[in-house]
């Protein structure tokens, strides 16, 4: 993180058993994480409701992570609105994995937050690889307000730069999925996707910041032209 002046990570556990280790780094090394607590609907309410417990109440994680594609639901499913519910009584962001299909794909991204208007719904990767996938991803933020886009693994950056324009300035954040992703590939598509050194802030700082913000929180600026990213815990050093 120091390397690329990354002041603070969006960070989460590769999956829903790992939330305790991302607790461990938060408290290891004091500002420099937002951890998220990583959730599998299908596990049932009970079970979800006791982590957001014990980790957003508890420990002060400050969003929600979920994966379609991994645990094999599909976004928009039943299930996953008692998360949804615990999100909006609480502030929280919640961020999905998108772009694989039949599980995480825009359009069932898009009827979940259509049917939780109150919850920032985070789309990470706004597509991934897939052209089809990234053009409804601008789509359906677009037309859902409380829709945000990440940009970490879609490859062109020239729609970083389209949502940017037509989605809103204050909806498209810097990403790196690490360590599926270097740090340096991430910030280069930015740094090239023909936005100004203003807007450019927008996506590499203030979004993230702003999107990831709650009423119970507050992240102080450390260092001026800093990073905030968002990625995954492997293991604690």
């Amino acid at each position: 993180m120091d390397e690329y002046e990354i002041e603070q990570t969006v960070l989460c556990a590769k999956d829903h058993t790992g939330n305790e280790g991302v607790a461990e780094a938060a408290a290891r090394y004091p500002g420099r994480f937002i951890p998220l607590v990583y959730l599998n609907p299908l596990e049932g309410a009970d079970i979800c409701r006791e982590k957001v417990e014990t980790y957003v109440d508890g420990k002060g994680f400050r969003g929600i992570k979920m994966n379609p594609l991994r645990h094999a639901f599909v976004a928009d499913d039943a299930a996953v609105d008692p998360v949804m519910e615990m999100a909006r009584s609480r502030h929280l962001p919640v961020f999905i994995h998108s772009g694989h299909p039949p599980y995480s794909l825009p359009w069932s991204i898009a009827l979940l937050a259509e049917r939780f208007p109150e919850v920032k719904t985070v789309m990470i990767h706004m597509g991934h690889g897939h052209g089809v996938y990234i053009d409804a991803a601008l789509k359906m933020a677009k037309r859902f307000p409380n829709i945000y886009l990440e940009m970490s693994g879609m490859p062109m950056g020239v729609k970083i730069r389209q949502a940017y324009e037509e989605v809103g300035h204050d909806r498209i954040m810097f990403g790196t999925d690490y360590p599926f992703h270097h740090p340096s590939v991430e910030i280069q598509k930015v740094l090239t996707c023909g936005l100004d050194e203003a807007a450019m802030q927008d996506v590499f700082y203030n979004n993230a910041k702003s999107c990831s913000a709650n009423k119970n929180s507050s992240a102080p600026d450390r260092r001026s032209g800093a990073l905030y990213t968002v990625g995954k815990l492997r293991r604690v050093p």
